[in-house]
């Protein structure tokens, strides 16, 4: 939450926002976490463990970002590591699946959470939820279009309401549980389970926590901008990761000082159901502060996304109209258009796929330990938290593969059907005259209707990471 909160305030000078899930990950993964875990205190177990296991990956991370001082976060990491086609898969599986329906899931819980009052006894008509995303969506992609300054002027204002709405859901949870509204809570009540545990449930309920966890690596996006990364970055881990596990955890514990598992279930929208238990007459101010919080996340994924297919384009990996910037507005129009999808996706089926690609990396954090020993390293942790952190990523996988085979299996095939697009479109470069020809006019057209051009080189982007394969 510290690094996420201070990029924040930056992120007009410093670039992508890092905090683009917190507070609307927290609304949407409850219920999934509650149904997999099946008993109120395992879930809770789950979302504190979820967040010792972020704090593994992001000591990790913090190696790898000063260590390969590059733009690109995960996709550079593993590009640099194990080559074009491992990055090209990570690539291909974060623009076709990871980006786009993560996405979706937050605009279609937004329209949920804005719909919800105007039907308080019935699930808002199907329609109305897609269309209202849809709009959203639009919306905020014409923003991001039109001015960076917009977007991150957006995303200081409704980060706010972000964290406003989790602080009253806290305060008024703890006020419950000084009252004696704790029932729920006690040990004898809490470990009741509604099904037998197996260790497959208990692993999609981590990928259910994880999707509200998810951003704690986006921070390896701006490396190069921290002041002091040496010093910086493991600190804001150490006080962010901690500090996001307390929160999520505090609210779920409001959420049941006050509703019991069999309503958080039946909820469609948990935070406007405790609202309207608690708040009375104020109910209202609840779902506004969630369409806030999810409207907020929408414009930060939208932000970092096109961030990603922009940094894939410039490694050829896509195609080059995508690394273009809007010559006024100094926007990447086209690789947003490119992030905008009506994909309808379950949160296990995304998650699996962040994890997949969380694993590959910090596995290139070993490989890169044992291929090149002798690499400046100006943060190096401790090879248990790596190792630690494979064994449970192997293990929480397996067992999701298992539980899910078709939704995770989905995932992993829709990433492998990348390898023979990158051998045609990447590593063939031999390719008739003709596919040239047709490229070079499509791209043309593209730069005349988006109104793009290649960007100025940075010198300084390439520097760093010259002068440590010259240490090496």
């Amino acid at each position: 939450l510290a690094y996420r909160v201070r990029h924040v305030s930056t992120v007009a000078q410093n670039g992508p926002n890092t905090g683009n899930i917190i507070g609307s990950g927290i609304f949407i993964s409850p219920k999934g976490v509650l149904e997999h875990a099946g008993s109120v205190g395992l879930s809770l177990i789950v979302w504190v463990c979820g967040g010792g296991i972020c704090a593994l990956g992001s000591m990790c991370y913090a190696e790898l970002g000063v260590t390969i001082p590059k733009s690109g976060g995960d996709y550079s990491y593993v590009t640099e590591i194990f080559g074009g086609l491992v990055g090209f898969l990570l690539l291909w599986s974060a623009v076709l699946i990871m980006y786009p329906t993560t996405l979706a899931v937050i605009a279609l819980t937004f329209s949920n959470y804005v719909l919800q009052p105007a039907f308080p006894n019935c699930l808002p008509p199907f329609i109305a939820t897609r269309l209202l995303a849809t709009i959203c969506i639009l919306f905020l992609t014409w923003v991001n279009c039109s001015s960076v300054r917009w977007a991150t002027r957006i995303q200081d204002v409704f980060t706010v309401a972000k964290l406003l709405a989790l602080a009253l859901i806290i305060v008024v949870g703890l006020v419950q549980i000084c009252r004696g509204h704790y029932d729920a809570l006690r040990p004898s009540v809490a470990f009741e389970f509604s099904q037998d545990p197996s260790v497959g449930q208990i692993a999609l309920a981590f990928l259910q926590a994880s999707f509200a966890y998810s951003g704690w690596n986006f921070l390896n996006y701006v490396t190069e901008e921290i002041v002091e990364p040496r010093k910086n970055l493991p600190l804001a881990i150490y006080i962010s990761i901690p500090l996001v596990t307390l929160v999520y955890t505090m609210t779920n514990i409001a959420y049941f000082s006050s509703m019991t598992p069999e309503e958080l279930l039946a909820s469609n929208a948990v935070a406007v159901t405790f609202g309207e238990k608690l708040l009375g007459m104020f109910s209202w101010v609840m779902p506004i502060s969630v369409a806030l919080s999810t409207f907020g996340g929408i414009n930060g994924y939208l932000f970092t996304s096109s961030r990603l297919c922009f940094s894939g384009a410039r490694e050829g990996h896509l195609p080059y109209l995508l690394a273009m910037i809007h010559l006024k507005n100094c926007t990447p129009i086209p690789a947003l258009l490119v992030c905008v999808s009506t994909t309808h996706n379950l949160i296990n089926y995304v998650s699996f796929i962040n994890y997949l690609s969380y694993g590959v990396t910090i596995a290139g954090l070993l490989y890169l330990r044992k291929k090149r020993p002798n690499l400046a390293r100006p943060i190096k942790v401790n090879m248990l938290i790596p190792i630690s952190y494979m064994i449970f990523w192997a293990v929480l996988l397996g067992f999701s593969l298992y539980s899910e085979p078709v939704v995770c299996g989905l995932g992993m095939v829709i990433m492998l059907t990348g390898v023979p697009v990158y051998f045609v479109g990447v590593w063939w470069k031999d390719k008739p005259k003709w596919v040239y020809r047709l490229v070079e006019r499509v791209t043309y057209m593209g730069q005349k209707v988006c109104y793009v051009v290649f960007p100025q080189e940075d010198p300084s982007e390439t520097e760093p990471l010259t002068a440590s394969k010259a240490i090496d």
